[in-house]
């Protein structure tokens, strides 16, 4: 995987450390880059500044939070134009159930990702919120029977 030449073997052992735990102390990443503190803390800061690294979140189990159906929605507008993807994606944006949005190339314009508690909440969300926006014209809804592999890391 090539990686922008700003980073160096120490920048990317660093964020690696920090993508598997954001928790760990500076103390513990300076230990395991082989660095004192005050550099370790200078590259964190400029990874941070330079927006390789955009934030620190915890990942939640969203089964305990009843949020264990995740639904694959693929979703055609009724017309290509610049005003239907913008009123789109602007109404995506306030939707909580979903969790990702991707415009697309293929046969349809948007890949949707969506947690629910159940089928019937589900079923609300499509009719009285995806459904009803204007420039959709059409929804497939694909629900996961089982995930084989999530993860939240990059290859790097």
């Amino acid at each position: 995987m090539a990686i922008k030449s700003a980073l160096d073997a120490l920048d990317i052992k660093i964020l690696k450390i920090l993508q598997n735990n954001s928790q760990h102390t500076l103390k513990d990443i300076a230990e395991q880059v082989n660095l004192s503190l005050s550099p370790t803390h200078d590259r964190i800061k400029r990874l941070e500044m330079d927006n390789y690294i955009k934030g620190y979140v915890g990942i939640l189990n969203r089964k305990k939070l009843n949020l264990g159906l995740m639904v694959h929605c693929q979703v055609t507008l009724e017309k290509q134009n610049r005003s239907n993807f913008s009123e789109f994606e602007q109404s995506i944006k306030e939707f909580p159930e979903v969790i990702s949005c991707h415009l697309v190339s293929g046969n349809f314009d948007y890949y949707l990702n969506v947690i629910s508690e159940d089928v019937e909440s589900y079923n609300r969300f499509y009719q009285e919120k995806l459904a009803v926006l204007p420039s959709v014209a059409h929804i497939s809804s694909l629900f996961v029977m089982d995930e084989i592999k999530t993860t939240t890391s990059l290859p790097l």
